[in-house]
């Protein structure tokens, strides 16, 4: 087996240009573990799908390594192809805040692809599902459903341009907000300096009008708002940044964004495709008690479907079409599969029989964060753990972490050889650094313990 992953990974450094080949020291973990199946897969998928991932982070690139795959899932854990078994933190990357396969969501699913899987048509479920959005966060007066994150993003970027008349936006370091032209985008060399394209094929000047600044920095984007008077149309943030690992706010920084922009006329945005629905019934926004003026949704509200939302202050919406200038459009936008898997969630997390789920999501997160400390203690390996909610990230660096220049500090070679560690022990954690990692209602206090006894074997190891 070892074997036979040395020459899969070397074969990897061939195809992709790789100067020279080193078995790395992580293989092993694999040697007692079958792969062969998805080795098998992941070789084939190689000729028909690009990097033979649908997404560039299930490629394993960032820990070396073969991706395995998956073909059950059910609770806390995932099987893959071969029938190893793993307990998941990734959870489909956060939809799965209940359980993988929840029998109401599944039967949700059923009954309404009974009755059709698409009309194009205006569906009772779209207003259901509007409703219930409505009810838990807010701030949001009225929404808009969409198909995915990236697209809920956009289309809010484009409403607050409309709305308020401008053309520049602001974003932070390390905030991904899909992949939309003007939203691959780096830093300037300094703080009142525009972004570059991130990615090739953006053009420079899709980018021109969005600056980027550090997070959690309240100095830049004061300057940023003195350079730019009246210029700026929208404030788009995640709250809590879950794509490059898990930072917080500091405390007061909300706060400070929120008194900014109702001062100079701008249009505040809270991403929450993460944190939407998981950190509370109404998310980051719930838990800091901070009220936007547009808020962005995914994940958990498609119950595991794609599926994206944006809604807020009812004289913004109604700025988009048919009501106003700003077109917004999509054939598959509410769909009644997707409607129907997110209203059994949605409902499953608020219902009066399953309890206080975000109690129990505290608790279990909180068991893990103390034990992951203590086994990075005991090993004497400096580790921040980050956690908000159910939400964490565990970082190899002995600094705090609240911005993308202190998560790049991390030494992502050790990280490599922990992520493998853990995998060989059945603990699936995102494969990156910089992602952040879920827990769900179906993890059990077994589950958590494994988990930190496995820590800290692996650690101890390293």
């Amino acid at each position: 087996m070892l074997l036979r992953l040395s020459l899969c990974v070397k074969s990897l450094s061939d195809d992709f240009g790789i100067s020279s080949f080193v078995e790395p020291p992580f293989l092993r973990y694999f040697s007692f573990m079958n792969r062969v199946k998805s080795e098998q897969l992941f070789a084939e998928a190689l000729n028909y799908i690009p990097g033979g991932v649908n997404s560039p982070v299930r490629a394993f690139r960032a820990v070396g390594g073969t991706p395995f795959f998956v073909n059950k899932a059910k609770g806390s854990k995932v099987w893959d192809v071969d029938g190893n078994e793993f307990i998941d933190y990734v959870m489909t990357w956060g939809p799965a805040i209940l359980v993988h396969t929840h029998p109401k969501i599944i039967a949700a699913i059923k009954n309404s692809a009974e009755f059709g899987t698409s009309f194009g048509i205006p569906n009772p479920l779209e207003l259901t599902m509007a409703k219930l959005i409505c009810r838990m966060v807010p701030s949001v007066k009225k929404v808009r459903m969409t198909n995915s994150g990236t697209e809920a993003c956009m289309s809010a970027i484009r409403l607050a341009r409309g709305y308020t008349k401008r053309d520049k936006i602001i974003k932070f370091d390390g905030c991904y907000h899909g992949h939309a032209d003007s939203l691959l985008v780096k830093a300037g060399s300094g703080a009142l300096t525009f972004g570059h394209p991130d990615s090739a094929g953006v053009p420079a000047a899709f980018t021109q009008h969005t600056i980027v600044l550090p997070y959690n920095d309240m100095e830049s984007v004061k300057a940023a708002f003195a350079a730019n008077p009246d210029d700026i149309a929208a404030i788009i943030v995640e709250p809590v940044p879950g794509n490059a690992g898990l930072y917080l706010p500091r405390p007061g920084y909300l706060e400070f964004l929120r008194d900014i922009t109702t001062r100079s006329g701008t249009v505040l945005i809270f991403d929450e495709v993460m944190t939407g629905f998981r950190l509370s019934p109404a998310g980051a926004q719930g838990r800091f008690h901070i009220t936007p003026d547009l808020s962005t949704f995914g994940k958990i509200i498609g119950g595991g479907l794609p599926v994206g939302a944006f809604g807020g202050r009812a004289e913004i919406m109604d700025y988009l079409a048919p009501l106003g200038p700003v077109y917004q459009a999509g054939t598959l936008s509410g769909n009644p599969i997707a409607m129907a898997a997110g209203i059994a969630a949605l409902e499953e997390l608020v219902s009066s029989e399953t309890g206080n789920v975000y109690s129990k999501l505290e608790q279990l997160a909180e068991k893990l964060a103390e034990g992951m400390k203590q086994a990075a203690q005991s090993a004497k390996i400096p580790v921040q753990f980050n956690r908000c909610g159910s939400m964490f990230c565990a970082y190899f660096t002995g600094q705090p972490v609240w911005n993308l220049a202190d998560a790049m500090t991390s030494d992502r070679e050790r990280f490599k050889k922990f992520f493998h560690g853990m995998l060989s022990e059945g603990i699936y954690l995102a494969p990156s650094q910089f992602e952040a990692g879920f827990i769900s209602v179906a993890h059990t206090e077994e589950d958590i313990e494994k988990t930190v006894h496995s820590a800290r074997k692996v650690l101890e190891q390293m």
